[in-house]
């Protein structure tokens, strides 16, 4: 008998009992894989559901002169055509976002990044300072908008309340083609703020001291400082901010729906409102499925483009 167990552990490199052991692990670790299905399975079948399969369908409708009050027909690119060749107000949207996006995306960064150094200090009740900034974060959008919808108001609003004080009288803000883009990019920043301060906040306590002090003894001021060791060591949140900040002004809408409805005229149309106007108040859906997949693409282009840029700007990246 041990004649043979030794000549069957000759012959297959491994004691008997090491199979039963892989046989054992392998079973447990298909158990664990279907366990592993059985627990995710909600969210697939969620994201199959009310993510992939409407995704595809509008993709198939954007070729389609699909609406609620007319029989379909596919009409292949003539939805993408019309956006780029015969519908000004299209181009006009675009324009829109782009100026909307270019107002944001520096004021955010700015002063988030001014925050975060203000803030970046050990002082009673710092906490609570945080706090207060980051709270508009976790706000509902539409709560947040229509009380900067009453703030801005013509008649009895808080700033021209203020502005009567001075023996100003205050503009129609949200009624004025110049100034209702501006109101919406402000209300914005001061709405989204706390994120990437609380971003760059985590990021300036991560910069070792050590380069600080070598600083110091070279004779570096609070300027040179900044500008050679903290933005380069901080570059990496930058970047990540940077890209958040643009795919979100990117898709802006509830703040332009509440607070100016795409006026006054249209000169707060933006892409995601064009979208909603031609899917729901002109029941054209398959114009509108068109146009969201632009917006797509070029969030898709300008995400690229960064990640491409970033590796001249962005240090230590692994």
């Amino acid at each position: 008998m041990n004649t043979v167990n030794a000549k069957s552990t000759q012959v297959t490199g491994e004691p008997v009992t090491g199979k039963l052991v892989n046989r054992k692990k392998n079973r447990l670790n298909q158990n664990e894989q279907w366990y592993a299905w059985l627990f995710i399975s909600p969210m697939v079948m969620g994201y199959v559901l009310f993510l992939l399969i409407p995704i595809v369908g509008a993709f198939v409708m954007s070729f389609s002169n699909y609406s609620l009050l007319h029989e379909s027909v596919f009409i292949g690119l003539d939805n993408y055509q019309k956006a780029f060749t015969q519908d000004p107000l299209f181009w006009a949207s675009v324009g829109h976002t782009l100026y909307f996006s270019a107002g944001l995306i520096p004021l955010n960064l700015l002063l988030a990044l001014g925050l975060a150094i203000l803030l970046n200090r050990k002082l009673p009740g710092i906490g609570l300072f945080r706090t207060a900034i980051f709270t508009p974060v976790v706000t509902s959008i539409v709560v947040w908008a229509i009380v900067w919808k009453y703030i801005f108001a013509t008649e009895s609003g808080l700033i021209n309340e203020i502005l009567k004080l001075f023996n100003i009288e205050g503009p129609a803000w949200l009624f004025d083609f110049q100034l209702a883009m501006p109101v919406v990019i402000i209300v914005s920043v001061l709405k989204n703020v706390g994120l990437n301060m609380i971003i760059f906040l985590a990021a300036l306590q991560e910069v070792p001291k050590l380069y600080y002090e070598a600083a110091t003894i070279d004779g570096a001021s609070k300027r040179k400082m900044f500008t050679s060791v903290t933005l380069p060591m901080i570059s990496p949140s930058i970047f990540l901010a940077l890209i958040l900040t643009l795919i979100g002004s990117l898709k802006v809408f509830s703040q332009i729906q509440v607070m100016t409805d795409g006026g006054p005229g249209t000169s707060t149309y933006v892409l995601v409102y064009y979208i909603y106007q031609q899917a729901f108040k002109v029941f054209n859906f398959g114009y509108a499925s068109a146009i969201a997949f632009i917006l797509f693409f070029l969030v898709l282009g300008l995400t690229i483009l960064q990640w491409n840029l970033r590796k001249r700007w962005v240090h230590h990246e692994e």
